[in-house]
């Protein structure tokens, strides 16, 4: 790991863009930079909304006291167009959580949820949103999903979170929210494709379908990721 940037950030900065790293980094503190990623704390995922994550709600009052250990917070938000590729809605003779090929790539599809501008879509007002200095809005190519909070399914787009979090000089992600065994997931492989430290907050999420989550985070702890179980006060 660079003392300056993530090992292959830096190293694709350098490469593509001839970045150098520059001398004032050197002044952070010894203390590892790290962020909070939450991931998709919005109403259609929690009890009573459209695609609920079972006992959902039982991580706001985790992530809202996880907060007091981080400077930098980042939330997500599902916001997808009404008329997305991943909604069940959208093609005929499919049902709720059928699997199909989109683009190439496997596909849930899903029922319609966190469409632009619903209630649905909204950030839990549960959640404490004080600290937190970024939204990355993700979903909004209609032809495309994206689970991760760094890019689509297909990483044809970034979100621009990299580039965010480099500027902060974070060198450590801890990530948590909804839902466990996908976009929680899906963001934690990410980071740590990207060269960050990762942990997941094993109580500050909740999976879809716990068995498959299990079977997700072998991989994830085999690439690296670490994970922790936050104690409440």
């Amino acid at each position: 790991m660079s003392k300056i940037l993530p090992s292959k950030i830096g190293q694709r900065l350098r490469e593509e863009f001839q970045f150098e790293e520059k001398p004032y980094f050197d002044t952070q503190p010894e203390k590892e930079s790290t962020a909070l990623i939450i991931v998709d704390l919005q109403n259609d995922f929690l009890p009573g909304g459209a695609l609920a994550v079972p006992n959902g709600d039982e991580t706001i009052p985790v992530i809202n006291q996880l907060q007091k250990q981080f400077d930098l917070i980042v939330l997500t938000q599902d916001w997808h167009p009404k008329n997305h590729q991943s909604f069940a809605s959208s093609h005929e003779n499919k049902n709720t959580y059928d699997v199909i090929k989109l683009n190439g790539m496997d596909q849930v599809l899903w029922p319609d949820h966190c469409v632009q501008g619903t209630e649905g879509a909204d950030i839990s007002s549960e959640l404490d949103t004080t600290k937190a200095s970024l939204i990355i809005r993700k979903g909004m190519e209609p032809e495309i999903d994206s689970y991760s909070g760094f890019f689509d399914n297909g990483k044809l787009k970034s979100t621009g979170l990299i580039g965010y979090l480099i500027e902060k000089e974070i060198k450590k992600v801890t990530v948590c929210g909804l839902a466990a065994d996908f976009c929680v997931y899906y963001t934690a492989m990410d980071a740590l494709d990207q060269g960050f430290d990762v942990e997941i907050v094993i109580n500050a999420t909740k999976a879809i379908n716990p068995d498959e989550f299990e079977e997700k985070l072998k991989n994830f702890k085999l690439k690296g990721g670490t994970l922790r179980e936050f104690n409440l006060n």
